[in-house]
C-alpha cells in the first residue's frame, strides 16, 4: 500500500545497521533504500535515524516505530504465506554453513532440492565465519550450539555427537585410557577445537589435549587416526563408518557430553517462505538420528 512505502526498507536498515546492508538484504540499490526511508520520514514527519559519515543509529521515535513496523511486515508475510504455503520453492536461496556440516550433510540434500524445483537456485557459502544473515542478505544458516542473536528464528534440526576414539591398533600398542586424566599419557590428535569436552557426574569437564598432530580438517584428523597415530575427539559423522567396521573404537564414552544441537537459523520475516520451509522440513527428516 502506498501509505506504507518505506516500512520494509526502514526495518531492513534498522536490522542491518546500515543502508548498504539493507540494500543487500532486500536485493535493491542503496539509492532505493535512501529514497524509501526519506519518503517514510516525510510521511511520519519525524527523523528515524541519526546519520553521520561513520555511524547510523535509530532516533527515539525510530525505536518506538521499529517493533510495530516489524509486526506489520510479519503479519503481511504470514497472510501471504497462508495463501502460498503449498506453492513450489522459487527464487534464490542463500545459505551459509560450516565446512563439516556442509560436506557431510547439507550438500547432498541441497543438490537434490535444487534439481527438484526448476525455478529455484541455491547459493551456499561454506565458512566457519559467523555471518550476519540480515546484514549480508542470507536466507538461512546451519549452526551448532548456543544461539545469541534474538533477531533470528531458530528451528532445531537434530544434534551432533562428539566421539573420543582411536584405532584398534593404537589401543593394542598403547592401552586404553581409563579416565580423562589418562589422556595426558597418550598422543592426542587435534582438529579445530583446542579444548576437548567431557562430563563427570553431570558436571562439564574441559581437557587441554597435547600431541604431535594438528589439522583444521576433520578428515585430516581421521586419516591420522587410521594411521594409528593417536586419540581424537570429533563429531560422529567423521568417524562413523570406521566405528561400524570396528577399525576405530570409542573410549571414555561414559564421560561423553550431551549431544550438541544443530539449528536452522533465519531472519524472522522469511520463515514462512516455501523455499525455506520445505528445505528445513527435508533437513529435519534427514537428521532424525545424531550426526
Amino acid at each position: 500500500m502506498p501509505q506504507w512505502d518505506g516500512v520494509e526498507e526502514f526495518v531492513a536498515v534498522a536490522e542491518a545497521g546500515s543502508f548498504t546492508g539493507a540494500a543487500k538484504a532486500l536485493g535493491v540499490s542503496n539509492a532505493h533504500i535512501s529514497r524509501a526511508v526519506a519518503k517514510l520520514e516525510t510521511k511520519t514527519q519525524t527523523r528515524l535515524f541519526n546519520r553521520t559519515t561513520r555511524s547510523l543509529a535509530l532516533t527515539y521515535r525510530g525505536e518506538v516505530l521499529l517493533e510495530p513496523f516489524r509486526q506489520l511486515i510479519e503479519d503481511r508475510d504470514t497472510a501471504l504465506a497462508m495463501i502460498a504455503a503449498d506453492s513450489a520453492p522459487r527464487g534464490e536461496l542463500r545459505i551459509t554453513c560450516s565446512p563439516a556440516i556442509a560436506h557431510h550433510f547439507l550438500m547432498p540434500i541441497a543438490r537434490q532440492y535444487v534439481q527438484d524445483f526448476k525455478d529455484l537456485s541455491i547459493w551456499i557459502d561454506i565458512s566457519n565465519k559467523m555471518v550476519d544473515l540480515i546484514g549480508e542478505g542470507f536466507d538461512l544458516a546451519i549452526r551448532t550450539g548456543h544461539l545469541p542473536d534474538s533477531r533470528l528464528i531458530a528451528t532445531k534440526l537434530g544434534s551432533r555427537r562428539l566421539c573420543t576414539c582411536a584405532s584398534k591398533n593404537y589401543f593394542k600398542i598403547n592401552g586404553y585410557p581409563s579416565s580423562i586424566n589418562d589422556l595426558r599419557n597418550h598422543n592426542c590428535l587435534l582438529g579445530t577445537n583446542p579444548v576437548w569436552h567431557f562430563q563427570t557426574s553431570g558436571e562439564k569437564v574441559n581437557f587441554q589435549p597435547k600431541g604431535n598432530w594438528r589439522c583444521n580438517s576433520g578428515d585430516g584428523v581421521v586419516e591420522a587416526v587410521l594411521g594409528d597415530m593417536g586419540i581424537c575427539q570429533l563429531p560422529e559423522h567423521y568417524i562413523k563408518k570406521h566405528l561400524d567396521s570396528g577399525e576405530v573404537e570409542l573410549v571414555l564414552d561414559d564421560n561423553r557430553i550431551n549431544d550438541e544441537p544443530i539449528w536452522a537459523v533465519y531472519p524472522h520475516r522469511k520463515h514462512l517462505l516455501p523455499k525455506i520451509k520445505k528445505l528445513i522440513d527435508l533437513l529435519k527428516t534427514a537428521m532424525e538420528t545424531p550426526l
